[in-house]
């Protein structure tokens, strides 16, 4: 999915930010790029989003060299990767809602669908009483919520996100990190450029890429793999050890089904928004309560009947006696 191969980015005749990188990371990855400040990993992220030309080497995204992308079509490409900045980068004039909604209206998005989007992406960072509030009105944590939120707006593929707890708290930072794995499991590829050590500690079996001076000290690909690959068989097994008390439990569930890339398209694919459900729920309600007084006001069909019988029978008796006055 993401290629660096022998990736350089010289400055000055002796000064590079990096120096002959290369890595790869696979589709559905979550990779902590780690290092001290000035190390080059916010120079990966404006590599990859194309602010910046490498000065050799090549860089690959979904198998496309980005030296080959046209100066016109960078901002195609930008739309598939979306960027969380240490400093939120939230517009002070406009409103959660509105920060969110931006990108979508900006690549032409109907109204419904901005609607529909913002609003599950705000249930999703858990903020959507705070639809109305201003930038300046947040707190730390909850401006960088925000920002995951308008990052994803657009449905990209892979999250670049820069020192994202720089200036935050333990605990903002951590709900942050938990925040972002949760986006990871729903499918989408997470680049999690931080040296905070909490993260770290919290996300340790994640994949590590270990940036210094501009060089690649480390990188924990294979472990991080090798351990994905025993908690599947280790899942697999329990799952065949399982399997005679609960056949009909692993044939309903898509235990095969590959792992969907990209999850905002399971949140907006066929979804439909918050509203439209509570409205038709509504209109269920409505209709029960209608067929209960229809069924308590209306009477049986056999007792209409019944009653129209009786009343035949009564006129019935009631004529010959009426006939006998006259005569």
């Amino acid at each position: 999915m993401i290629v660096f191969s022998s990736v350089s980015k010289q400055f000055l005749p002796d000064s590079y930010a990096l120096e002959n990188v290369s890595f790869d990371i696979d589709p559905g990855e979550l990779v902590l790029l780690t290092g001290p400040s000035g190390s080059g990993k916010t120079t990966v992220m404006k590599l990859l989003t194309k602010e910046y030309q490498p000065t050799s080497g090549e860089i690959l995204f979904h198998t496309v060299n980005l030296n080959d992308i046209k100066n016109s079509l960078v901002h195609e490409h930008r739309r598939k990767i979306g960027v969380v900045f240490q400093d939120y980068k939230l517009i002070p004039e406009l409103n959660v809602w509105e920060n969110i909604a931006l990108p979508l209206s900006i690549i032409g998005k109907s109204e419904a669908e901005t609607e529909e989007r913002v609003t599950d992406l705000l249930e999703l960072v858990g903020l959507a009483d705070k639809a109305m509030y201003f930038p300046k009105q947040l707190s730390g944590g909850e401006a960088q919520r925000i920002s995951i939120a308008r990052a994803l707006s657009t449905a990209p593929s892979v999250i670049f996100a820069d020192e994202p707890t720089g200036n935050l708290d333990k605990d903002n930072s951590l709900q942050i990190a938990k925040l972002l794995t949760k986006i990871n499991e729903l499918g989408t590829t997470i680049l999690f450029a931080t040296h905070d050590h909490d993260v770290l500690d919290i996300l340790g079996d994640h994949r590590h890429i270990v940036l210094e001076n501009g060089k690649l000290v480390s990188d924990t690909a294979g472990k991080s793999k090798k351990v994905k690959k025993e908690e599947t068989k280790k899942t697999d097994t329990k799952t065949e050890e399982k399997a005679p008390e609960v056949v009909e439990t692993v044939t309903i569930v898509a235990t095969n089904e590959p792992k969907r890339v990209g999850f905002l398209s399971s949140l907006f694919g066929k979804k439909e928004s918050n509203k439209k459900i509570s409205l038709k729920k509504e209109d269920e309600k409505t209709k029960e309560k209608v067929t209960e007084t229809k069924s308590e006001s209306e009477p049986d069909d056999k007792d209409s009947e019944h009653k129209k019988t009786e009343k035949k029978e009564e006129k019935s008796e009631k004529k010959p006696v009426k006939a006998k006055k006259k005569s």
